[in-house]
């Protein structure tokens, strides 16, 4: 078995992308932080990645369907808004790194592939809010960059169970083990 250097990312647990989540959201932030326990207790780096943006939204074009209503909506989704935070239950320890993005992919608009790269990172430990939106983008991207990549399903939710459903057994599979956080735990020790 090759030796892999594992990073656990912690994708978009934020005040206002889990609290719109809802209950869905609570149970992936209780998986992702007994998930984040585990890295910290075997010394598995963790890298915690959120969306915001600078105040005024330049970031944003008016062409930009998914983020237009961002940009009308105030300073709800700015690197300083409370809504941007990370929520406590999984909140970074220091010197764990906090990657901001700017689009739905963790790699979008970020340092991400840096912070990976200076951690030597072959294998990613994926979980995040939403399965739709973060995961997926971060999936596809990384694993066109040749990652090895595990999915908790239970620390990742969608505003849509179906389509969490039908991502995690019928679409990551292909490119990603996707385990619930016990398992992965399991698979540690």
């Amino acid at each position: 078995m090759v030796n892999q250097r594992s990073v656990l990312i912690l994708m978009d647990f934020q005040r206002g992308i889990v609290d719109g989540a809802e209950r869905a959201g609570q149970g992936a932030v209780a998986a992702a932080a007994r998930a984040l326990s585990a890295a910290r207790d075997r010394g598995i780096p963790v890298v915690h990645v959120r969306v915001a943006f600078r105040p005024d939204y330049p970031e944003i074009p008016p062409t930009n369907r998914a983020f237009a209503m961002i940009r009308e909506g105030g300073d709800s989704m700015t690197e300083v808004s409370p809504l941007t935070a990370i929520v406590p239950e999984v909140a970074p320890l220091p010197g764990e790194p906090v990657v901001i993005k700017r689009r739905f992919g963790a790699f979008s608009g970020s340092d991400l592939d840096v912070v990976l790269r200076g951690l030597q990172a072959d294998h990613l430990v994926l979980a995040g809010i939403s399965t739709s939106g973060v995961v997926l983008s971060t999936v596809r991207y990384a694993g066109d960059l040749d990652y090895g990549l595990t999915v908790l399903f239970d620390a990742c939710a969608d505003h849509d169970p179906e389509v969490h459903r039908v991502l995690m057994r019928k679409v990551f599979p292909r490119q990603a083990e996707v385990v619930t956080v016990d398992e992965w735990i399991e698979a540690l020790d």
